[in-house]
């Protein structure tokens, strides 16, 4: 059985290792793979393990052994879901593996902007502590969280966690969620998207992209936010617009935006977020520590050798 892993290097950049893959067939390995080279790379490949290399319907038609597609992601949107149905091929996703590694991310980019540590840490290593009259200095306010309003938009599994985990905090938790009001678990208050909009602290997307939410965050519901708000996006990048988010931090409109997702990615060099004061991106990590890689490379190999056995999990 011949196993093509189309682009490794973000899910193992060597600090992993694919022997279990490696057990269940003949193994070529690509760090990345550009898309003239996708069908010549795939060509003999019965399966074929993908992150971000798009396996759409002209692929498809051109690669006669493919069988199975297995995702290195939760999302699996690089993958033309009816062609693959139709020409019988299986494709298998990786679902939940990085909740815990996505709800820490909002609360460093979180803490970030309510501690300022990293700042402080620069600054003394420059001195600055050191050249103090004071046994302290602080020159930017710092904040609790207890007391304060969180939002959360979309209560899937990493929208439960956040909400979790900002509930130890101390803090009142809002979402926005298509599940009723009596099934929110406790301490979770049901709301729309105005009210969320306009009475939280703190928003964190984690709802999925579609035409209905592409740049939900826009002018009009930016002008509903709280001045001091800050918003955070571990979700989509489109889920933002990101000239008018710009807009609004350079005015003063909101607080502070914290993003590890763009609208595009890589994003290009003139993005505005990108010099934007106030806006913190990081460049899509929040799923990439080592616990999360370690169960993705474990559940995509799991979803092989079950299919291999002739009872495929995790199929979408």
């Amino acid at each position: 059985m011949k196993i093509v892993i189309l682009d490794g290097y973000t899910a193992n950049p060597g600090d992993l290792s694919w022997e279990g893959l490696k057990e269940l067939g003949e193994v070529m390995i690509y760090e990345r793979t550009k898309p003239s080279e996708t069908v010549a790379r795939a060509a003999e490949a019965e399966i074929v393990l993908t992150n971000k290399v798009v396996i759409g319907r002209q692929e498809m038609a051109q690669l006669p052994h493919l069988k199975y597609v297995g995702v290195l992601a939760t999302g699996y949107n690089v993958v033309d879901l009816k062609t693959a149905h139709e020409r019988g091929i299986i494709v298998t996703n990786v679902p939940a593996y990085s909740t815990e590694s996505v709800a820490q991310m909002v609360f460093a980019h979180l803490l970030t902007v309510t501690n300022h540590t990293e700042r402080y840490a620069i600054g003394n290593r420059q001195g600055r502590w050191s050249n103090c009259p004071d046994f302290c200095y602080y020159d930017e306010s710092i904040h609790e969280l207890a007391g304060k309003t969180f939002g959360i938009v979309g209560l899937g599994n990493i929208g439960r966690r956040v909400a979790q985990i900002a509930l130890a905090f101390g803090m009142k938790v809002k979402a926005l969620t298509s599940k009723p009001a009596e099934a929110l678990p406790e301490g979770i208050q049901k709301a729309d998207l105005k009210e969320l909009f306009q009475t939280s602290d703190v928003i964190s997307l984690h709802c999925p992209l579609t035409p209905d939410t592409h740049h939900l965050i826009h002018q009009e519901t930016i002008a509903w936010m709280n001045p001091e708000a800050i918003l955070i996006n571990t979700g989509r990048g489109p889920l933002v617009d990101d000239f008018a988010l710009a807009e609004a931090l350079e005015s003063g409109r909101i607080k502070a935006y914290c993003a590890d997702v763009m609208t595009e990615e890589p994003p290009k060099a003139d993005n505005p977020l990108l010099k934007t004061k106030n806006a913190y991106i990081t460049p899509h990590i929040a799923w990439a520590t080592f616990e999360a890689r370690q169960r993705l490379i474990q559940v995509a190999t799991d979803n092989v050798r079950a299919f291999l056995s002739g009872h495929p999990q995790n199929v979408v």
